[in-house]
């Protein structure tokens, strides 16, 4: 009988930086992602109907650097934040109204897409830039999956627009494709160029 090897957590940034994690550091570290993704939401690029943000960016980024679970944490503690009516998301918004919004859908599917930038770094990908840049694209077109089917069933279904498929790929996804390679890039730079900032720290000690 055979058995299939499943891949080992491997130490994401945060584990390096805090080997001896505990319950109120994870907590700080998910805290602090969450406003990590507030300030970069604030970054914006305004387009008719979904703006062009930094949050993809900051999810790469905080999934990267504090894993699968925790990063997924940090974007549903943003999630929270904003639907309860603090200013977190684009444009210093935030309340329950922002469900009814063409671009929510996309805020929802960054904690899909946060968990597997944190399940990339676990396998080491994020040490070295084109696994990373590989790994990041792939997290990128996670928010879309919930996204577009959501901004269409908004601009569709509620506000009664009749987009069709070219419509909405137009809004939604065209686009971003450019954005998305560019901040795929940044992260995969920027989070190898921390490991290597990690590994000299360790080397003088």
């Amino acid at each position: 009988m055979s058995t299939i090897a499943v891949p080992a957590r491997r130490p994401v940034l945060a584990d390096a930086v805090l080997p001896y994690s505990s319950r109120l550091a994870d907590l700080a570290l998910v805290g602090a992602g969450a406003l990590f993704v507030a300030l970069l939401a604030q970054v914006t690029i305004p387009l008719p109907i979904v703006p062009i943000t930094g949050q993809t960016l900051a999810v790469l980024v905080v999934g990267a650097a504090l894993g699968a679970r925790r990063g997924a944490a940090a974007l549903s503690t943003y999630l929270v934040a904003g639907l309860a009516g603090l200013p977190v998301f684009a444009g210093f918004t935030g309340s329950l109204a922002a469900l009814a919004t063409p671009s929510f859908g996309f805020i929802l599917g960054f904690i899909p897409a946060a968990y597997v930038a944190g399940r990339i770094a676990e396998r080491a990908w994020d040490r070295r830039s084109l696994k990373a840049f590989a790994g990041f694209v792939a997290a990128s077109t996670v928010p879309f999956l919930v996204g577009v089917p959501y901004m269409a069933m908004i601009l569709n279904v509620v506000l009664g627009a009749g987009y069709g498929l070219g419509g909405i790929l137009s809004a939604g996804v065209v686009p971003f494709i450019a954005g998305g390679l560019v901040k795929a890039a940044i992260a995969a730079a920027l989070i190898p160029l921390a490991w290597r900032g990690v590994r000299a720290v360790d080397e003088r000690r």
